[in-house]
């Protein structure tokens, strides 16, 4: 036997995730149920939530959205059949036909037709159900839709759900790197310090000078990392929307980067204005210019081609290398924070992943595919 008390208490947590009983209704889910009136072509349609004592009306269309007691709810009779239930009539129907939304005490329902809310986790919070004052009947295609429509109810609960915890997730990991940062910094810039001391005092031939050397070297690399994960944690904040001209800005990236593009080939072919924060664009093409030239083939300078094309809704930018190539089923693992696909080439693994972060928060899309004479092309797409 089912524990009615645990079930109910499942349902009220389930629902309080959502937050939508105490906000004003939200305009999806006002669209929403107005849709599911017009597909079963009836003049009022509404979402209940059930919680252990009430049937609270979070949407509705024709009428004022109520709060009933839980035991006068048409509803939470049938809260858990699976199917959807059509009742032409609830005035003769012996489960409704005293129901005093069916009496005239609360309303003079006469077509009922419902079907069940069930979240992911399974747990049935409530209903969409439509009705009518006067007996009609449903056909299976729209009984079939009034299912849909019932499951993108929770598709919105949960997007907007989902939503919310990444903005929270993202504001807890940017105060977690910055405090990080800081914390680490400070015996970071320590050890460097007594490194260098190490170092001065040592001869150029002292056996220990390479130890101390190599020693610095991890600690570079321990801050380049440190920079990389703040860099990222940071990503999502409020971004500027300004124009940005990518060829001024690959200018500016190319001085930036003089030493590592020095033996290289850099074409670059007409590159657009777009609209977007100007230092998370910029990040964006120096990291993948960067990456573009450190993977070369064997005995081969480096060569990076970049160019832009129009696209229907914004522009495409490609940034190519001449290097070995990333096989196809490594493509979307290099995006993953700390990824890395070559461990002799240089890096956190931390700036692909950035780059996602920093287009995906402009609204566009970034990926990897075959260079046209051999290696990557690095791209990304950003709206107007």
């Amino acid at each position: 036997m089912i524990d009615t008390d645990a079930r109910d208490a499942t349902r009220v947590a389930e629902i309080g995730k959502y937050r939508v009983l105490t906000e004003p209704p939200r305009p999806d889910l006002l669209a929403l149920v107005e849709v599911a009136a017009q597909v079963a072509q009836v003049p009022m349609a509404t979402i209940n939530l059930i919680t252990d004592t009430e049937q609270v009306q979070v949407a509705t269309h024709g009428f004022d959205a109520s709060v009933c007691l839980r035991e006068d709810s048409m509803c939470n009779v049938v809260l858990h059949d699976g199917a959807p239930v059509v009742v032409p009539d609830a005035s003769v129907d012996e489960r409704f036909r005293d129901n005093p939304f069916v009496t005239g005490v609360l309303g003079d329902v006469r077509f009922y037709a419902t079907h069940q809310l069930r979240t992911p986790e399974g747990v049935v919070i409530g209903t969409l159900c439509v009705f009518d004052t006067v007996p009609r009947e449903l056909t299976d295609e729209q009984a079939h839709a009034l299912v849909g429509l019932a499951d993108r109810v929770v598709d919105l609960l949960e997007l907007e759900l989902r939503t919310r915890e990444l903005k929270r997730s993202n504001e807890q990991l940017a105060a977690f790197a910055g405090q990080v940062s800081h914390d680490l910094r400070n015996p970071l810039t320590a050890v460097t310090m007594s490194l260098d001391l190490i170092g001065d005092g040592l001869g150029p031939h002292d056996a220990r000078s390479p130890l101390v050397q190599r020693a610095l070297s991890g600690t570079e690399r321990m801050q380049s990392l440190i920079d990389d994960l703040l860099a990222y944690a940071r990503v999502g904040a409020e971004l500027q929307r300004v124009p940005v001209d990518l060829a001024a800005v690959l200018s500016d990236v190319r001085d930036d980067l003089a030493a590592p593009l020095a033996d290289a080939t850099v074409v670059a072919g007409e590159l657009p204005t777009v609209t977007g924060d100007p230092v998370q664009l910029r990040a964006v093409v120096q990291n993948l210019v960067a990456n573009a030239a450190k993977f070369t083939r064997p005995g081969e300078p480096p060569y990076v081609e970049i160019d832009g094309t129009r696209i229907d809704d914004g522009w495409r930018i490609e940034v190519c290398d001449r290097g070995p190539g990333i096989p196809e089923d490594q493509r979307d693992r290099v995006f993953e924070p700390l990824a890395r696909i070559d461990e002799e080439v240089e890096g956190s693994g931390i700036g692909l992943s950035t780059c996602r972060r920093i287009i995906e928060a402009h609204g566009g899309r970034i990926g990897l595919a075959d260079a046209p004479y051999g290696g990557t092309c690095a791209w990304f797409e950003v709206p107007d």
